[in-house]
């Protein structure tokens, strides 16, 4: 039996479906509110410790896949103007068989050439996302994007859409600045599984973040207490044994740099 397989993901062309957003909305609500009474989500279902892996030639042959998951970076989405850009992963990633993943889109605007947020810009972003619950094994979906407030509505928007064009059996997870989970709650009722605070490059009130969560204080946001964002560079003590670990590596994965997480972890 082969021992490892090698993923290497290219763009496949997102069907654009005109459907309507009420109906979208009121689905993605269902979905949620059935998985809170059922007290479960999917991502319950991961290792707890997930590497990120992003876009680099990664090679994770060596992880236990039932100590260890991989959320690869899948897709990069830009958006500028009234155009959406999607990029596919261009690297290869050798894992384990029965390594559980999770596939990630990365969603940036453009700056310079601001978007309209449209909503054919939404259906496209959300049509590029979903489609990647069709690549080998993924059976999680991550959306990693860094919403400034005047992006929060286009980005709630997305999520609820791709939840509704989503399998009821493929997950949905998010990445969240940690001020997003501190400070208010305008995540409570997304329909995601989890929010996964980042605690690494914080910036800001990142001190003051930090000195709550060593104090025993919790993230207000009720997705953020889940799971944990962290580096390999920027350790940090005293969180939760019982949360999922996402971890980053600035640089490339090798069995020592997972060997010390997991250490880490016992």
């Amino acid at each position: 039996m082969q021992q490892s397989r090698k993923l290497i993901f290219i763009v496949v062309g997102a069907s654009i479906l005109i459907a309507s957003l009420a109906f979208g909305l009121a689905k993605a609500r269902s979905v949620i509110k059935l998985r809170k009474e059922a007290g479960a989500t999917h991502s319950d279902q991961m290792p707890r410790v997930m590497l990120w892996a992003w876009e680099r030639p990664t090679d994770l042959r060596f992880i236990n896949p039932k100590e260890t998951g991989v959320a690869f970076l899948a897709r990069t989405i830009r958006l500028h103007s009234g155009e959406i850009e999607v990029r596919p992963r261009l690297q290869p990633l050798d894992l384990p068989e029965a390594t559980s993943v999770m596939a990630v889109a990365r969603v940036e605007t453009d700056a310079v050439h601001k978007p309209e947020f449209s909503a054919l810009q939404r259906d496209r972003v959300a049509g590029a996302i979903a489609g990647m619950a069709k690549l080998p094994n993924v059976s999680n979906i991550q959306i990693d994007f860094d919403a400034t407030q005047s992006e929060r509505v286009f980005d709630r928007d997305v999520i609820f859409e791709v939840r509704r064009r989503l399998p009821d059996s493929v997950g949905l997870s998010i990445t969240a600045l940690a001020s997003w989970c501190t400070y208010d709650d305008w995540l409570a009722d997304l329909p995601i599984d989890e929010a996964v605070p980042m605690l690494f490059r914080m910036a800001g009130d990142g001190k003051q973040i930090a000195r709550r969560l060593d104090a025993g204080e919790d993230f207000l946001a009720l997705p953020c207490r889940h799971s944990y964002g962290i580096s390999i560079d920027e350790p940090r003590s005293g969180l939760s044994m019982t949360r999922r670990l996402f971890v980053f590596n600035p640089g490339s994965w090798t069995e020592d740099s997972v060997r010390a997480i997991l250490e880490s972890q016992k």
